[in-house]
């Protein structure tokens, strides 16, 4: 095997700090979940305490050297997990919030499909809510109903 070119060597240490980068966005509980080894987690969590731009920066190239320490693989793999799961829960709270407004400016057939849907959904409990937020909306008040519907949409959508 031939040895690695200068080149080849700093794209990897720079993919692997951008990596590191990507933990520290992670909050301390993601972080947890991915098993991180003792010294890398304890960096990354000091590496989120610096506000100063060259702190913060030799602390991110102390990241990546730990980095190239390890296999990244797996953590590699635990991030993606991490950044689907959160895209995916993102996706389905801009899905509640369009069937929301669609509700409430008066699209009686996705109540319907939401019945059909979630069977658990009540339909009188969902009509009545709409109304209310309608209501709301109508005469420019708080939108306590409308943030109601929303929270009875998100449950039926988590008992799904």
């Amino acid at each position: 095997m031939e040895p690695k070119s200068r080149t080849e060597k700093k794209k990897e240490a720079h993919l692997l700090q951008e990596l590191g980068e990507k933990l520290v966005m992670l909050s301390s509980q993601q972080l947890l979940t991915i098993g991180l080894p003792k010294e890398l987690l304890e960096a990354i969590q000091f590496a989120k305490t610096h506000t100063k731009h060259g702190a913060y920066r030799r602390q991110m190239q102390y990241v990546g050297a730990l980095m190239r320490e390890i296999d990244p693989e797996p953590i590699q793999q635990a991030v993606k997990v991490i950044e689907l799961g959160d895209y995916k829960k993102s996706r389905e709270f801009h899905q509640i919030e369009s069937w929301r407004d669609e509700l409430i400016n008066g699209n009686d057939s996705l109540l319907e499909e939401i019945v059909v849907k979630f069977p658990d959904a009540e339909r009188q409990r969902l009509t009545q809510l709409v109304r209310s937020a309608q209501k709301e909306k109508i005469k420019n008040r708080s939108k306590k109903s409308a943030r109601n519907l929303f929270a009875y949409l998100r449950q039926l959508q988590d008992t799904k």
